[in-house]
């Protein structure tokens, strides 16, 4: 094979995102070459004009440039190639190649071929051959980079790239399939006809997106002679018209309105409820079926404001054996597909009868005697080591036959040989009651692994293996759960730092994964204050669909707020913003002030942990966040009376000790205050030093009143310990530990840290929402929480796209701003009667 000119490369640089045009080399003239031709007649200039107008300007728009016109001129992002005639075929080494063509084009030395779709031959004015290409991405050539192997090795992408090539880059031509995307989402039973690659999915850079092929280059009828190979060896190509039948809404595959929701690594519900409430705004009714966490205090907050929910509190792979173990008894049960309820109350709540509780019988007691206890039914179900005894596996919890539920066991399964009715009761039930989800029973799974490793606090993270550092475990527990339950939709929240650590490693894991089990993907980063919110915030959101779904996109901001914090250059095209050049109406971002002030004083020995408000809702934000859950959608507004009653939760803060408090009410209340201003500081080219003139003040403990943590805190350039917040300011981010030596979070007018309620007022809780566990648990529950009206945004995008209502489009305007839209009438007729909640 004769060696030609280097195509321009449809790959970036190893550290930018592929495919970006403005990091790609333009195409060069091609030097005449015997072997390189058109074949025929030129397609008829009428014809090639309507096709490719851009090729064919008016003559004064010609002058100036023999071989293109800029974009000024064209009004296109890149100078224009101008043509004087289009070819249906053209010969490269004695092969022809027709138009809609797969081949292999020319890469660098050293690297293999490009994959392209020829959908433009032409000769240009100064007498190039050329052909424009539309690139196929390898796996690797993606955001998925590293991760490749986690997908097929003869599976492409169709990508919306297209640019000029001279025409000898041409080597060879490829066979390419197209297929139907993968409903089964399973690879193994997939047939694949005979060819050198496939493709499903087409790849598009704005919000690094994987989605179904709905605008692939189809043959014309002009072109009927051509073969296209993409088409070779498939019938019923998926197409736009399969989505949700336009504006049809559809139902779920249970032929039922309501869509169950699981939530993972859940926390305190946070996620899960934004998503119902904006999941309802759109028409669609999402019940967070079930919720699975390790940590006990969150699971009892999520269980006491959700009861509906089966709340689990496990390990998450634990939940994952779990599921699996539970399958394997519903299908050795005969279950799969016989008839099930809606899911109901756990099942020790619903089974357990006042006549089962009772102390032993006279017969419990022979029974006792000989040693021999029967087994009355079982409880519940768990896999792990609920005994403590180093050995897991599926344990069933008993009760005995005589004896009162404080002599109740975890058993193994093993254990439980002797007693199949007893046990295929329980599954019986448990099945018919969705006790536990079963592959397709979770329509939608959401969740935020915990990725410890990447955090700038671990000093041993491991940047070469970051998915065999324990600490990122969870996010492959979290990607096979979804491997076996297959939901229709995924949505899963990050820290930034997964796209900053290990050159975005684990995010691009994480789509790696949803792509390999043939899911769509899309990845966006969104601001909480964007929202309506007076905090920043970034946060990373991954979407997934299943190949029959229509793809969600994201909420386009609703306030004005300007992101913090540094995001890698080749992720910056997934912030969810409006375009510079796009017209928008965004209302003013919300302060510190909009959200708290209504609250009542309390000091740092707050004990209580209810009390009554004593003063009215002085904002839009602050009357929403009063409602109760009922209320907050659709619903009305209860009277002034009802409304002066209601009870507030968790307004209390962490208890400093004596010498942080003394400290504390040192600090001026005015903004921009901290240790700083305290006596015995200076502050010299932004870096504090003691002042030599003075004696190092003292506490009456004796200790210094400026600790030495804070003058030595980032090398003394920080001036965030014992910080005051101010009026009109906006938080960086709510945290999980209310400390004040490294962080601002003093109330502006009181000698204190913000209070669990004033944190989840930030994070967009309502205040009906109670929370529970020890004061450091709440406020961790708080801190880890997604902010709730970036997940109601979300659940009403979701919404749309559920239904087919939204188009294929990654952004999507929100018809409201959070929170006036949502009961706005009921606020202006309870305005005038607030005082007398005061």
């Amino acid at each position: 094979m004769p060696k030609r000119g280097a195509s321009t490369p449809p790959v970036a640089e190893n550290d930018t995102v592929s495919l970006l045009p403005s990091q790609r080399k333009k195409a060069k003239l091609s030097s005449p070459n015997p072997v390189v031709c058109f074949v025929g007649k030129p397609i008829p200039v009428t014809e090639a004009r309507a096709k490719w107008p851009h090729r064919y300007p008016s003559e004064g728009k010609k002058k100036g440039s023999s071989a293109s016109i800029s974009k000024e001129a064209t009004g296109e992002d890149n100078e224009v190639m101008l043509a004087t005639c289009h070819y249906r075929q053209a010969k490269i080494d004695g092969v022809v190649f027709n138009l809609h063509d797969d081949a292999y084009v020319k890469a660098e030395d050293g690297k293999p071929d490009y994959i392209a779709r020829i959908v433009e031959l032409f000769a240009t004015v100064d007498n190039g051959m050329y052909f424009m290409a539309r690139w196929f991405y390898r796996a690797e050539d993606t955001v998925i980079k590293s991760h490749g192997d986690l997908v097929d090795k003869k599976r492409v992408f169709l990508s919306d790239v297209k640019d000029e090539n001279p025409l000898d880059c041409i080597v060879s031509k490829v066979n390419i399939v197209k297929l139907t995307p993968n409903v089964g989402l399973t690879t193994k039973e997939r047939k694949i006809p005979p060819c050198d690659y496939y493709y499903d999915m087409t790849y598009t850079l704005p919000y690094l997106t994987f989605s179904n092929v709905v605008n692939d280059t189809v043959k014309s009828e002009s072109d009927a002679s051509s073969t296209i190979s993409s088409e070779s060896g498939s019938s019923g190509c998926f197409n736009g018209a399969n989505l949700a039948n336009g504006k049809t809404i559809k139902k779920n595959s249970s032929n039922s309105s309501e869509w169950a929701l699981l939530d993972l690594y859940s926390g305190c519900g946070a996620m899960s409820t934004g998503l119902c409430l904006g999941a309802s705004l759109a028409g669609v009714k999402l019940v967070t079926r079930w919720a699975v966490d390790i940590n006990a205090h969150a699971c009892k907050s999520l269980k006491q404001n959700h009861p509906e929910t089966q709340v689990r509190n496990e390990p998450a792979e634990n939940f994952l054996a779990l599921v699996k173990a539970w399958a394997k008894l519903c299908e050795e049960f005969s279950l799969l597909g016989s008839e099930r309820s809606e899911s109901g109350p756990d099942m020790e709540e619903d089974e357990i009868d006042d006549e089962d509780v009772n102390v032993k019988t006279e017969e419990s007691e022979d029974h006792s005697d000989s040693e021999d206890f029967e087994v009355e039914k079982l409880l519940a179900v768990c896999h792990g080591d609920p005994n403590n005894v180093k050995k897991s596996g599926l344990y069933f919890k008993v009760r005995w036959m005589g004896y009162d539920s404080s002599y109740d066991t975890w058993e193994p399964i093993d254990g439980l040989s002797d007693c199949k009715d007893v046990l295929k009761n329980f599954v019986t039930k448990g099945y018919k009651k969705k006790l536990l989800p079963l592959p397709g029973d979770a329509n939608f799974i959401c969740g935020g692994p915990p990725c410890q490793g990447v955090s700038g606090f671990n000093r041993f993270r491991n940047a070469e293996a970051p998915l065999e550092d324990i600490k990122n475990k969870q996010l492959i527990v979290y990607m096979d759960i979804i491997d076996f339950l297959k939901p229709k939709y995924i949505l899963m929240e990050n820290v930034v730092d997964i796209l900053k650590f290990s050159g975005g490693y684990l995010g691009r894991y994480a789509i790696g994964r949803l792509v390999a089990m043939n899911y769509q993907a899309r990845m966006g980063m969104m601001a909480a204050g964007s929202y309506g919110l007076p905090q920043f915030r970034m946060r990373v959101f991954l979407w997934g669909a299943r190949p029959t779904e229509k793809l969600p996109p994201y909420p386009l901001p609703t306030h004005e707020v300007v992101s913090r914090g540094f995001v890698p250059t080749e992720f910056e095209e997934i912030t969810v913003t409006y375009n510079n050049k796009e017209t928008c109406k965004l209302g003013e971002a919300l302060l510190l002030e909009d959200a708290i002030s209504d609250l009542p004083p309390v000091t740092n020995y707050e004990k209580q942990d209810e009390m009554n408000y004593g003063t009215k809702a002085r904002t839009e934000f602050q009357k929403y966040i009063r409602l109760k859950k009922s209320e907050m959608v659709g619903g009305n507004m209860g009277t002034a009376q009802s409304m002066a009653s209601r009870i507030l939760y968790d307004h209390r803060p962490l208890e400093l000790n004596k010498d942080d408090y003394d400290r504390v009410c040192r600090i001026p209340q005015k903004k921009g205050a901290n240790f700083r201003d305290l006596p015995g500081v200076l502050v010299k080219d932004n870096k504090v030093e003691w002042d030599p003139s003075i004696e190092r003040v003292k506490l009456d403990s004796g200790k210094p009143l400026v600790p030495d943590y804070a003058m030595t805190f980032v090398r003394g350039t920080s001036s965030k310990p014992f910080g005051r917040l101010w009026w009109d300011e906006i938080v960086p981010t709510v945290v999980t530990r209310a400390e004040p030596h490294n962080q601002v979070i003093l109330h502006p007018a009181q000698n204190r840290v913000l209070t669990i309620r004033e944190n989840a007022r930030l994070q967009g809780f309502p205040d009906c929402y109670k929370l529970c566990g020890p004061i450091k648990e709440r406020y961790t529950q708080v801190g880890n929480a997604v902010a709730v009206p970036v997940a109601l945004a979300m659940g009403y995008t979701f919404g749309l796209a559920c239904q087919g209502l939204s188009d294929d489009k990654p952004l999507a305007t929100l018809p409201f701003k959070y929170p006036n839209c949502l009961v706005r009438s009921s606020f202006a007729k309870t305005e005038d009667n607030d005082e007398e909640s005061s």
